[in-house]
């Protein structure tokens, strides 16, 4: 397998796609290196800042119905604008392995509340941690205003405890169902008791009269459990390595779990006390990772196959709203996950209508709407350019967006064929298909916006 074609495959699944200039430049080096490159360019942290003020923490008073709409179209707008930054730095960072962890760990714990300040909080700590400490991540995680609000922690209090934590920490967020008891989510919820934040300032807070601080039996341990106590019992058992690394496995490598590979993932991860840089190495130096059967058998996630196009194509949107409503029709619309458990991903992804738009949606963005799928067009048919040059413009309207297709152009060296680009810009192997389809196409424009409408395009 060429060294080219293993480089593309690292920056597919470790970030969003390779650009034809960058491969150009990277093809020669070992996976070891891109790797090491891949870290070092994500080794800067830079977070979403957009938002300043938090909503919740403003005077509470008896509000008119007009300051209530008021305040639901600020939160509203807050939503957007926190949306729209992330989509912004995922197309253009640099940082795209940690962009592309934060994206995982974004569904991981997945939390869908009414306060984007609090989102933003959230989305900054997994961010901050995306290749750091898996257990510190998870602590911050647990103890942020956004997951303890929306998972009820705010509501567990001695005498009274809340379950919905506990279970989802168990049964989500680290070692997954079959390894834990029933008894031991009514225990664990117990030692977290009292965790919860301070309505006035959203900070953390424990507070220890709310706490129940007897003695609790937890995974064969008896003692005057906290939640952090939990957390290190949690941790002890080798599962919760083997349930992040199937996770990750699903994510980076196959959808279909390859229980010795995995395997071998737990015992880093395991080792190395939950540190995911020293895994991901491991995962995208083994040899395994490039085999035939690994490469191209994806699907992207909406938000993967929009942001590759952006960086791709470095397209600016004069109407970014439209980067909204793509999300909600593709079905994953950031920081609305559609339950606790995030978004299924894999196959699920893709069903008969979501992937019409998605093979649709490359030629609004790129060419207003149209395919040309002959790149023969009879001159004298004025009806039909009349209601093409008429569907374009309202495509123009609605979508505003410029793709750079001098600076895309430019990148692709002057003896470059239309198969070796077809090569370049999708993951799977070519089939007779597309090879037909490719070498239908009237000019290079044509040929590259054929290739993005093809279901092979959906993959990586």
């Amino acid at each position: 397998m060429s060294n080219a074609r293993n480089i593309k495959h690292l920056y597919a699944r470790a970030g969003f796609g390779i650009r034809f200039e960058d491969l150009h430049d990277h093809e020669n080096w070992s996976a070891n290196k891109a790797v090491r490159k891949l870290f070092k360019a994500s080794a800067d942290i830079h977070p979403i800042t957009i938002l300043t003020e938090n909503i919740d923490l403003r005077p509470q008073t008896n509000k008119t119905d007009e300051e209530k709409i008021r305040i639901q179209e600020e939160r509203n707008t807050q939503d957007k604008a926190l949306n729209l930054a992330w989509i912004t730095q995922l197309s253009t960072t640099d940082a795209q392995l940690r962009e592309k962890m934060t994206l995982f760990w974004h569904n991981h714990f997945a939390c869908n509340i009414g306060n984007a300040y609090y989102e933003q909080q959230l989305n900054n700590i997994e961010r901050e941690n995306a290749l750091g400490n898996f257990k510190t991540m998870l602590l911050q995680v647990s103890q942020s205003p956004g997951m303890l609000q929306f998972l009820n922690n705010q509501q567990n209090q001695k005498g009274h405890p809340n379950e919905n934590f506990a279970r989802e920490l168990m049964e989500l967020f680290t070692i997954g169902r079959g390894n834990y008891t029933e008894h031991d989510v009514k225990e664990s919820a117990r030692a977290f008791t009292g965790w919860a934040y301070d309505g006035k300032t959203g900070d953390y807070t424990f507070r220890p009269k709310a706490h129940d601080d007897g003695p609790k039996t937890f995974m064969g341990q008896t003692g005057n459990f906290c939640g952090e106590d939990i957390i290190e019992i949690i941790f002890s058992h080798k599962k919760t390595a083997e349930f992040i690394s199937t996770k990750l496995y699903r994510y980076l490598v196959n959808d279909v779990p390859d229980a010795e590979h995995i395997s071998q993932m737990a015992n880093v991860f395991y080792k190395s006390n939950y540190e995911i840089k020293p895994l991901l190495e491991f995962v995208f130096q083994s040899n395994w990772f490039y085999d035939d059967k690994n490469i191209g058998n994806l699907v992207k996630s909406p938000v993967e196959f929009l942001t590759g196009l952006n960086r791709q194509f470095y397209i600016t949107y004069q109407n970014p709203d439209v980067l909204m409503q793509f999300q909600r029709t593709l079905g994953q619309l950031l920081f609305r996950p559609p339950n606790v458990a995030g978004w299924p991903g894999g196959k699920n992804w893709i069903d008969s209508s979501s992937l019409m738009y998605r093979m649709k949606m490359p030629s609004i963005i790129l060419n207003a709407g149209v395919i040309d799928f002959t790149g023969k067009v009879d001159p004298g048919d004025e009806a039909y350019l009349a209601s093409v040059r008429k569907q374009q413009m309202n495509v123009i309207k609605r979508v505003q967006a410029q793709p750079n297709w001098n600076k895309f152009l430019k990148e692709i060296p002057e003896d470059t064929s239309k198969i070796q680009i077809a090569e370049f810009m999708l993951e799977p192997k070519l089939n007779p298909a597309v090879i037909a389809q490719v070498n239908q196409a009237a000019n290079i424009k044509d040929t590259i916006i054929q290739i993005v409408s093809t279901p092979e395009y959906q993959l990586c």
